[in-house]
């Protein structure tokens, strides 16, 4: 860098993370877009409170051109942001074994109609309709952490049909708008065209997705053992003996997942560890029954695939029925304190994406042009990944940076 660009040291820290820069982002043509890389993460991993460019660039540097030369490296130079992510995944598998892939959503409010993919929407977390982008995350799901490695945006067709919006928020003619179902399987596809590991189960929260059944059937025939999250109202059939086998006697029989989760066959009790200083185990119970999924196609050779659905049930009164999530897994045969291992992978992920929103910038960047939101994206997770793994705590110390020329 030259001395208008100084960086601001990272004691102990700083020669990692040159050596992990250029591994994520060697693959950039030009050096300065590698040392902006640099000035980002380190942005990232060092700037309190909001991560916009302008407060990212003050943190790292003094030059009062640096704010604009990282607002053009985010927003406007035109580097690829997947070869970077898939770095990214080949580095954690490096280092940690993963048992699964999640796949999270995140909704990103936002002020006017600039950012792109804004649209109007029902957030559940929220309670209400906001103005937002939404968005899909892929974590790759470790010993007690999950660490985001790949994303997609929800494109509406609002903005994807019209040319103006197109080249204002410079989303490439390749680029099309595809449906939420697809961008997961999008996602899937994707790690494990990547992957040098061994398949792991897909966990994946589809409650919210109109067009589940299709979905489930697709992930079975990639040959993907998955867990995921369905919604209450899902068609689904009893299966298992004395429930029939043709598909016709079992159309006659359909009811919805909450409510055969609520009354499944078989019980499986166990104790919900809670938090608290006065805290105790909670005993809860899990009803499970086998089903089948009209919609998802046939699965499996000479008929359909069964399914196991399983749901939360808490003692006591007033808490009749499945309370929580409904759960349907492919793996039917696989114990059931397995299969909660794998539910508490998805609450693993969810709480990381809340330290991406309170420590990485996650809901701070403006996104307005499509590559800027991905290389964001890209970034940010690269510096969790980065602070997050425990191979790499003895190397980056997270507080007390001092800030010196």
């Amino acid at each position: 860098m030259t001395a208008h660009m100084r960086t601001r040291a990272l004691p102990a820290g700083g020669t990692a993370l040159d050596e992990f820069t250029e591994r994520l982002f060697g693959h950039l043509p030009r050096a300065d877009q590698r040392r902006w890389a640099r000035v980002y993460l380190q942005g990232l991993l060092t700037t309190p409170g909001k991560k916009s460019v302008r407060r990212l660039a003050a943190s790292v540097t003094a030059s009062p051109t640096a704010s604009q030369s990282l607002q053009q490296f985010i927003n406007a130079s035109p580097w690829e942001w997947d070869p970077a992510r898939a770095e990214l995944l080949r580095w954690v598998e490096e280092r940690h074994p993963v048992h699964a892939w999640t796949i999270g959503q995140v909704c990103f409010p936002k002020r006017g109609e600039h950012s792109v993919g804004v649209h109007r929407r029902f957030d559940p977390v929220a309670g209400r309709i906001v103005n937002c982008q939404f968005g899909f995350s892929l974590f790759l799901s470790l010993d007690g952490m999950s660490v985001p490695v790949d994303w997609r945006l929800v494109l509406p067709e609002s903005w994807s049909a019209d040319p103006a919006l197109r080249r204002r928020a410079r989303i490439s003619p390749d680029v099309a708008h595809q449906t939420p179902e697809s961008l997961v399987l999008d996602l899937v596809d994707s790690i494990a065209a990547r992957t040098s590991a061994a398949r792991v189960p897909v966990v994946a929260d589809l409650s919210r997705l109109g067009a589940a059944a299709p979905l489930i059937g697709m992930l079975g025939r990639r040959g993907h053992d998955f867990l995921v999250s369905v919604p209450p109202t899902l068609p689904v059939c009893a299966a298992g003996p004395g429930h029939g086998a043709e598909p016709a006697r079992a159309a006659a029989h359909t009811a919805s997942a909450g409510d055969l989760a609520r009354r499944g066959n078989t019980s499986h009790p166990y104790a919900a560890p809670l938090t608290g200083p006065a805290a105790r185990p909670q005993p809860l119970r899990i009803r499970s029954a086998l089903v089948r999924v009209p919609g998802a196609d046939l699965a499996a050779p000479g008929g359909q695939q069964t399914y196991r659905l399983f749901g939360e049930r808490r003692p006591g009164p007033g808490t009749r029925g499945a309370s929580g999530a409904v759960w349907l897994t492919n793996m039917s045969r696989h114990p059931m304190d397995d299969l909660l291992r794998l539910v508490r992978q998805s609450g693993r992920a969810a709480a990381t994406s809340a330290a991406l929103a309170d420590d990485f910038g996650l809901l701070d960047f403006e996104g307005r042009s499509f590559p800027g939101w991905h290389h964001h994206m890209t970034l940010m997770s690269a510096a969790y990944a980065y602070k997050a793994l425990p191979a790499l705590r003895q190397r980056y110390a997270p507080s007390g940076v001092p800030h010196s020329a």
